[in-house]
Formats: C-alpha cells, sequence, structure tokens
C-alpha cells in the first residue's frame, strides 16, 4: 500500500480558492463548505500529525509531499510510485498448468483460423 499526504501550505490553499472564485472555468470547484473548514486550519494540524504517527507502518509508511508546485507535487508522487514498485518488482501472473495444454490447442485453432502457422508469425493476408 502507498500513502501520499499533499501537504499544501495556507497561503497556497488561500491562493488556491481564489483562483476558484475569480475564474468561472474554476468556480464549480468551489464549495463554502472548503472555506469554513479553512478557519479550523490550525485545530486541524496536530489531527494530521496524529494520523501520520499513528497509521504509518513499515508495510504501509506515510509519504508527504509538498503540494504548493502542481508539478513537484505530481513528480515526487511519481518517482514514489516508480520506487514502490521498483521494490516490489511486479511481474504478470503465470497461467494455472491446467489452462497451458488448453492455451496451446486454441492457440493452433486461432492462427489456422488467421492463416498463421508459429508463435510471432505474421498472418498470410
Amino acid at each position: 500500500m502507498v500513502k501520499v499526504l499533499l501537504n499544501l501550505s495556507k497561503r497556497e490553499q488561500a491562493k488556491r480558492f481564489l483562483k476558484r472564485i475569480d475564474r468561472p472555468e474554476k468556480n464549480w470547484k468551489f464549495s463554502p463548505s472548503d472555506v469554513r473548514e479553512r478557519r479550523y486550519w490550525e485545530d486541524y494540524q496536530p489531527a494530521f500529525e496524529a494520523m501520520l504517527s499513528q497509521t504509518s507502518t513499515r508495510w504501509a509508511p506515510w509519504c508527504v509531499v509538498p503540494a504548493d508546485h502542481k508539478w513537484f507535487s505530481r513528480l515526487a508522487t511519481a518517482a514514489v510510485l516508480v520506487t514502490v514498485l521498483d521494490a516490489i518488482n511486479p511481474r504478470y501472473p503465470a497461467a494455472h498448468p491446467s489452462v497451458a495444454s488448453q492455451m496451446a490447442q486454441v492457440r493452433e485453432e486461432l492462427a489456422a483460423e488467421l492463416g498463421r502457422t508459429g508463435p510471432g508469425s505474421s498472418p498470410a493476408d
């Protein structure tokens, strides 16, 4: 599991809220409840710290990414995901042995239908 917290500063949040208000194409993002909740910014900070420390584990740590610059937060989040994927080295699962013989038979039928003779060969047309 990968957990990423995009950490936005109070100043940047104010800028983004103003854009939502000032730009008609962003009005749909505006929610009065977001502005009301912003009044509790200082109260939320200890709650965020507690949540991070109490739910971060060796198997599922939190990655806190600075989010004031969207280009950076996207790059940093992608780097986190690439690092995790590299560490777990995911692979496609192998087909069950009972299916392997069925695949070989069906492959021959389908290849014959397309006029192909062997694995990876091009169609006869």
